[in-house]
């Protein structure tokens, strides 16, 4: 394992070797379900992605504080949900494909993006509270959920609970069975459980996620086939230059429910989980290779085991798939969303 922690405190990592460190580092790292790497040179044949962001910032008063959105379209609502470090601009290129959909709506949660950074904990717990406050002040209803990363436990953890209020879920990277909860840090593997152990560190989580940002700078671009540019970027970095702005994103990696604990996000993944190999909801699991959290491996494992299931191989990509494979993601939604609306 790189230690990368030293090197920042050393100050001997520039630009360049930054990216090259973490690339190193992520292959081993998020790509540890999947056994398998992958480098810049394969995304050479990839469509261009735009770093455009060309829809109107909207914002809503929700618990004092102002939560972001941008929408396009008219309808019932898709509403699309982010995770650590992201925000709405991760949806940028999926969005076109949407829109004709109906009104979709890509919301920045709280901490993020352009929402507020209100002084709160930033558990799950209040992610939750501002996230159905949102739902709830918008009058959003008949949704349907398109969710990643946190983004996913948050949108299945709400559709379980509300199944009269969701039309369905689709889903990618996603805190899903059987990828998680890990039942202790050995069992996410000798590459993973390092990374782990130091983001939750209380000495070594602050300096490598705070003081050095390196989810922004290091984990985010690392976990992205192709390069990206400095433009998209310095969008993902503008809510948090600021290292008093950069606790939500220390906080998330506590969140994840290892060995039990916390208990509480144990007990709320576990029960959507069952739910979902219940429930009669549509849903649509699109996977890349190798992946991260859903590998091809978890594909299959939940399209033997959920009962009213699609999946959508989207080609290569790691963990942030939507800025490798945008257009097979939007593409691949729509036309799930037309038959599950005809």
């Amino acid at each position: 394992m790189y230690n990368l922690h030293l090197l920042f405190r050393m100050n001997i990592l520039n630009k360049f070797d930054i990216r090259r460190a973490l690339k190193m580092l992520m292959f081993v790292t998020l790509g540890a379900f999947s056994m398998t790497g992958i480098s810049h040179a394969a995304s050479d044949n990839q469509p261009e992605i735009s770093a455009e962001f060309p829809y109107e910032s909207k914002f809503i008063e929700i618990l004092g504080s102002r939560m972001h959105y941008v929408e396009a379209g008219a309808g019932d609502p898709i509403l699309l949900l982010h995770g650590n470090p992201t925000s709405s601009y991760l949806w940028r290129n999926v969005i076109p494909y949407l829109e004709s959909r109906g009104r979709v709506i890509a919301v920045d949660l709280v901490g993020f993006g352009k929402s507020d950074k209100p002084d709160i904990p930033y558990r799950f717990d209040d992610h939750s509270r501002y996230l159905e406050e949102f739902i709830r002040k918008m009058e959003l209803q008949n949704i349907t959920l398109v969710v990643h990363d946190w983004g996913s436990a948050l949108g299945l953890n709400y559709a379980s609970r509300n199944e009269d209020n969701v039309k369905g879920v689709a889903f990618m990277e996603a805190f899903v069975p059987p990828a998680l909860p890990v039942t202790s840090y050995e069992a996410m593997g000798s590459r993973l459980e390092p990374l782990f152990r130091k983001m939750r560190d209380p000495e070594e989580g602050p300096v490598m996620l705070i003081d050095n940002n390196a989810f922004i700078e290091l984990m985010l671009p690392g976990a992205v086939v192709r390069e990206m540019s400095e433009e998209e970027m310095n969008v993902y970095r503008a809510p948090f230059l600021d290292p008093d702005d950069r606790k939500p994103i220390l906080v998330w990696p506590l969140e994840v429910p290892i060995g039990g604990i916390p208990q509480d996000n144990r007990e709320m993944i576990e029960a959507y989980s069952a739910w979902m190999l219940e429930s009669e909801m549509p849903f649509l699991h699109l996977y890349a290779s190798p992946g991260s959290l859903n590998p091809p491996q978890v594909a299959a494992w939940l399209a033997e085991r959920v009962e009213n299931i699609e999946t959508a191989f989207i080609g290569r990509g790691l963990h942030y798939v939507q800025e490798d494979q945008p257009e097979a993601i939007g593409r691949a939604i729509a036309d799930w969303h037309r038959r599950l609306t005809n």
